[in-house]
């Protein structure tokens, strides 16, 4: 298969868009050019100067990593740290590095939802919504070409809410025009007062696909000029967002869960609070450093909320109605390379991927 890297990244943004990564984070292709043929792909969790040197022995020369190696500009490229190293290796041996990183944990269907299938949870739902994601979408168009440009935004990425797709609201109404002497209008004359029966049409649609889908309905749409409005959507986007939450099938006594818990995800230690519940139901969890999603956790009843790198403070903010488990940055995350293997190998077939062998993380339990 010829592929190049723009083929493989643009895939990939499709499904979590580097729009939807948070502020302070540096997803997207950090080393190497869009235009580069791949010859291979390897999956790591962390891209560091081992997991370039086993690109090379392998044969792959695109690293997809979910850290970035490199988060704040580089003012010197000379070696003298880990960061620096990476990069000069990969670039002097034609390696690309890629990240996907805050963008696929909030993507429906990322690193959180991974963990869900591992620790058992058939049925997750986002811990926090993200807010500020959506617009609607309002346009105008004559009743017989109507199902063709809403079939043309549905297409394009428009109409989803929820588990539900090809969404919209039609109403009926009167549309008038008068076409002016440089026009070319697809009905009507020119000069002349028109009057046609149209139908309002709005669509839930995502921010970071908006441009696309406007060129979608400016294509598929008869008129010359296409009236819309396009408005902002405060609520909260139950399709993307940070950590996740959902019930277990039956519940499970909790040292029974915690062993399970250990055993899951091959934890050196677990460091909790009080175990002040017998039983474990609700769980809520987040990939890497969640801290911050533990108030969401409690208000939504969580039995056990799990992440890694709680500071030693914030333990006492479970105030006795949750208990906090951390099972480690590396450990919450060390699927995340099988996740993106999974969803490329269903889309790229007969292609060479390779998850890394590499044990990037940096902390050892004695």
């Amino acid at each position: 298969m010829d592929l190049k890297v723009k083929d493989i990244t643009r895939f990939l943004e499709e499904l979590a868009p580097l729009g939807s990564q948070e502020s302070y984070d540096n997803s997207g292709l950090i080393v190497g050019n869009h235009d580069m043929q791949v010859n291979g792909v390897l999956l790591s969790l962390d891209c560091i100067e081992a997991t370039v040197e086993e690109a090379i022995k392998v044969g792959a020369n695109l690293i997809v990593a979910h850290h970035p190696i490199v988060f704040s500009g580089l003012k010197q490229i000379n070696g003298k740290n880990h960061i620096e190293r990476t990069v000069i290796k990969a670039i002097k041996n034609d390696v690309a590095i890629y990240a996907i990183h805050t963008n696929l944990d909030n993507y429906k269907w990322g690193v959180n939802y991974e963990i869900a299938q591992r620790i058992g949870i058939s049925k997750p739902r986002i811990l926090a919504p993200k807010k500020n994601t959506l617009k609607k979408l309002v346009f105008f168009c004559p009743e017989s070409h109507s199902e063709k440009v809403v079939q043309a935004i549905f297409k394009a990425g428009g109409g989803n809410i929820g588990e539900y797709t090809n969404c919209s609201f039609e109403s009926y109404g009167t549309g008038t025009f008068l076409p002016g002497e440089n026009s070319n209008p697809s009905q009507g004359k020119i000069g002349q007062r028109e009057k046609v029966e149209e139908k309002r049409i709005e669509v839930l649609i995502p921010i970071h696909k908006e441009s696309q889908i406007i060129k979608a309905m400016n294509y598929a749409h008869p008129y010359e000029e296409v009236a819309h409005d396009i408005y902002p959507i405060t609520n909260a986007n139950q399709d993307e967002g940070a950590g996740m939450i959902g019930e277990l099938d039956q519940a499970m006594k909790v040292e029974d869960f915690l062993t399970h818990l250990k055993s899951t995800f091959n934890c050196g230690v677990i460091r909790h609070t009080e175990l002040i519940k017998k039983e474990i139901k609700t769980v809520a969890f987040c990939g890497g450093a969640g801290s911050f999603l533990l108030n969401n956790a409690k208000s939504q009843q969580a039995d056990i909320y799990i992440t890694g790198d709680f500071k030693y403070h914030e333990f006492f903010n479970a105030e006795q109605a949750i208990i906090i488990a951390d099972i480690g940055h590396f450990e919450s995350e060390q699927y995340t390379p099988h996740l993106i293997l999974g969803i490329l190998k269903k889309n790229f077939i007969n292609f060479a991927f390779h998850l890394s062998k590499v044990n990037t993380n940096p902390i050892n339990y004695f």
